[in-house]
């Protein structure tokens, strides 16, 4: 049985190869995960690109950057 890790690299190799078919000429693609089927066209690439980076903050291959503080005097 595949751990919560295996799970989550498999969801985000779906998500990059969808996001690969989708940039190369695909009109729409669709990305299966815990029992629902998404799909992604060119103008939601942005909610494709947003869930790989989430996969990948989750398996820690992302750290998040802080967010950047104005000095004030």
């Amino acid at each position: 049985m595949p751990t919560e890790t295996e799970k989550k690299q498999a969801r985000l190799d779906q998500a990059e190869q969808a996001l690969h078919d989708l940039l190369t000429g695909e009109q729409v693609v669709r990305v299966e995960y815990d029992g629902d089927m998404q799909e992604y066209t060119r103008t939601t690439e942005h909610r494709l690109r947003a869930y790989i980076q989430e996969l990948k903050i989750d398996l820690g291959l992302v750290v998040k950057k802080a967010r950047s503080r104005r000095v004030l005097f």
